[in-house]
């Protein structure tokens, strides 16, 4: 049987860019780049996302290509005879799964707030602390929509790779767009907004050069949201890659992908901080930005209701294009494994990714008392074992194979990366990917887990 193809070129950039779009462009990275300089710490990212990201990515696309298959039976087909590499797709099997362990959940929260945000007492001073605390409360609520996320998303994996997955997602990310347009244009023309543009935008380079201690904090920042921002290292790249014919160069596509997620990163913010400043309410990070921050802004707009609502609309596109995106790489996974039909993929992980999604909706009310010392909760601790250990350890392994004359091999990837018209990847890169992207990766590791290990030595 041959292997479905995406239909269009458009279709795999926007399917890829909507695997990198995730709730980190939403609530991480406005924050980061407002504490670390505005456009000074953007030029920083963009470097290692140049350095680091859109390589490696590249790197998944050329063996997803090249070898016609899902991370599953990918290191098979090209790995030399009598080595181990794939051993490694167990490594990207855990990821995708503990991925959407605590992922599924959270596009839940995306589209409870919807019907929320749409018929909230705006103007009657409602508490809006309270109605987030209230949805972590209520088991029964964040189950439901967990379910009601997994089987949009499975549904859609379900009619198969073009007529599924390309086709809803090409519609949710061009609703995405417009949606990002909209609100941004909205927030930009409040009055008192443009105070908060300059602080986002305009570069303060005393933020990153304040101490040796805040330059070396923001280029850790830079180099993390350059690193985690685009999905790399368990796979869920790799499947894509095998769907794409070879008219392309896959250099030129990874830029791409890339400039679309830092354009959605960047085009958020427009949305944030013009509107925190218009209102002078403080921007701050993590959920509490998108689920008390930002109502309470909305609140005191004109027709906030409507503003609200669209823009749970525009996090419930980009939170639900990621599942999407990784549920086809899981179900790739069991049908390149076992040989199975799509359908009977998706009947197995209709029961099996929401029972294991359950301990982390669970972790914020009846199981909340489960917390482990510098990490935190279930959520906490399956996001840290995913982000600080298997998309690290992930990407560690894609390099070397792609490098590694006992892997598949410099000249081979190379071949594949630049088959095709468009931006050819250059072959003087060898030794910045044999040896400088290996080391950044490695201090990627060891400064995630420093602050843990400090924790438990007391320190």
């Amino acid at each position: 049987m041959a292997r479905e193809q995406f239909k269009s070129r458009l279709g795999f950039i926007l399917i890829s860019a909507g695997c990198a779009v995730g709730l980190g462009n939403v609530w991480r990275f406005p924050y980061i780049v407002g504490e670390y300089g505005g456009a000074a710490f953007i030029i920083l990212y963009l470097i290692f996302l140049v350095a680091l990201g859109v390589p490696i990515m590249v790197m998944e696309f050329a063996v997803g290509r090249a070898s016609q298959k899902g991370i599953a039976r990918a290191f098979n087909v090209l790995e030399p005879k009598g080595s181990h590499w794939h051993i490694f797709k167990w490594v990207g099997f855990c990821g995708l799964y503990l991925l959407m362990m605590f992922y599924t959940t959270v596009a839940g929260w995306m589209l409870c707030y919807i019907p929320k945000m749409a018929v909230a007492p705006f103007g009657t001073g409602f508490d809006v602390t309270g109605m987030f605390d209230a949805m972590l409360a209520d088991p029964a609520e964040l189950v439901g929509w967990m379910i009601v996320a997994c089987l949009i998303s499975l549904l859609v994996c379900s009619m198969g790779l073009q007529k599924g997955v390309e086709r809803i997602t090409k519609v949710m990310m061009v609703c995405l767009l417009a949606l990002i347009g909209v609100l941004a244009v909205r927030a930009c023309t409040l009055p008192g907004a443009a105070d908060g543009i300059a602080f986002y935008l305009l570069p303060d380079f005393s933020k990153l050069f304040a101490s040796p201690q805040q330059f070396f904090d923001a280029t850790y920042a830079a180099l993390g949201q350059a690193f985690f921002t685009l999905s790399i290292g368990i796979g869920s790249m790799e499947i894509f890659g095998s769907y794409i014919d070879k008219k392309y160069s896959l250099m030129g596509e990874a830029v791409r992908i890339a400039g679309l997620d830092t354009f959605v990163a960047v085009a958020t913010g427009l949305i944030i901080f013009p509107a925190c400043f218009a209102f002078a309410v403080s921007p701050d990070s993590g959920p509490g930005l998108v689920f008390i921050t930002l109502p309470a802004v909305f609140e005191q707009m004109w027709m906030g209701n409507l503003w609200a609502t669209l823009f749970f609309v525009f996090m419930g596109f980009a939170a639900i294009s990621t599942v999407i995106a990784v549920f086809e790489g899981i179900l790739s996974f069991w049908m390149d494994q076992w040989g199975m039909s799509r359908k009977k993929a998706v009947i197995i992980n209709c029961v099996l990714i929401p029972l294991l999604s359950l301990p982390c909706a669970l972790g914020f009310n009846a199981w909340a008392g489960v917390q482990l010392p510098g990490i935190g909760n279930i959520q906490a601790i399956e996001d840290f074992l995913v982000s600080n250990n298997l998309l690290v350890i992930g990407s560690f392994i894609f390099v070397l194979f792609c490098v590694l004359k006992r892997g598949w091999g410099w000249d081979r990837f190379l071949a594949e990366a630049n088959e095709g018209q468009g931006l050819k990847f250059p072959r003087w890169l060898h030794n910045w990917m044999r040896f400088g992207v290996p080391a950044l990766i490695v201090i990627i590791f060891v400064m995630g887990w420093l602050p843990l290990i400090q924790t438990w030595l007391g320190g």
